[in-house]
């Protein structure tokens, strides 16, 4: 089921992203595509190989009675809801403690290396922060004793969502706003992704977007302007280093 929601996703943002662009720049396809979707297919074949996953760490956590909603007496459906939240709370910081410490920074670097911004730079992470964030995450679902249907829905939605708010998106200016007061859209995570340090680290949030707000950590837009703003970094922009090879040694450079 997350599979073919995955990739249904994947076809609909490439196709609508085709159609609506944002920005009309060349976006260097032929040189980011096979780098960006082949770290997803071996992401995909790690996760498969890693004996645990943050599904079955809940079922586990379930079954030995731990964490904080295994104690509890509460509606399921509240519980689902709260784990979702909580859940989403801290992929939040997950993603802002990698900006902000030094030796985790070079592995979330190759996802922001990517010299443009679409929908396949949402599937652009290095294998050592796949294992180490689905690591974090188990750890996370075991202390909530977040169901097993919470789990599910939140990883289906971290996909869907990080292929949408990576989109090359035009969504009008007042749909942007109404959303983003919920979710967070591709306006407001390609600030994320400018060349500008005090930009690209800001605007964390991966589904809610509030947690930006609520810590201090939001931007409104690219002091550029959406169309003429840089993405990347100043370095590894040369197309050798957007090769999948360069992008897997990048972390140890």
């Amino acid at each position: 089921m997350r599979a073919g929601l995955f990739f249904g996703l994947l076809a609909l943002f490439l196709v609508a992203q085709q159609r609506w662009p944002k920005r009309r720049t060349p976006m260097l396809r032929a040189m980011r595509w096979p780098s960006n979707l082949a770290l997803a297919l071996v992401n995909a074949v790690i996760l498969a190989l890693l004996p645990f996953a943050a599904i079955t760490s809940a079922v586990w956590a379930q079954a030995h009675g731990l964490g904080l909603f295994n104690r509890s007496e509460w509606p399921r459906w509240l519980e689902v809801a709260l784990a979702w939240i909580a859940l989403d709370c801290a992929i939040y910081w997950q993603h802002r403690l990698l900006h902000e410490i030094a030796w985790l920074w070079p592995m979330h670097r190759v996802h922001h290396s990517d010299v443009e911004l679409d929908t396949t730079t949402g599937v652009r992470f290095h294998p050592f922060e796949i294992v180490l964030s689905m690591a974090y995450k188990c750890v996370v679902v075991v202390a909530l004793g977040a169901p097993w249907l919470a789990v599910l829905f939140f990883e289906t939605a971290l996909n869907g969502l990080s292929l949408f708010n990576h989109a090359n998106l035009n969504l009008n200016p007042k749909l942007d706003r109404m959303l983003r007061m919920i979710i967070v859209t591709p306006d407001m995570h390609r600030a994320h992704h400018s060349v500008y340090r005090v930009e690209h680290d800001s605007n964390y949030s991966n589904a809610f977007a509030w947690w930006d707000r609520l810590f201090g950590s939001y931007t409104d837009a690219p002091r550029d302007g959406h169309e003429a703003m840089r993405i990347g970094l100043e370095q590894f922009r040369e197309a050798p280093e957007q090769g999948v090879l360069p992008l897997l040694r990048q972390p140890l450079r």
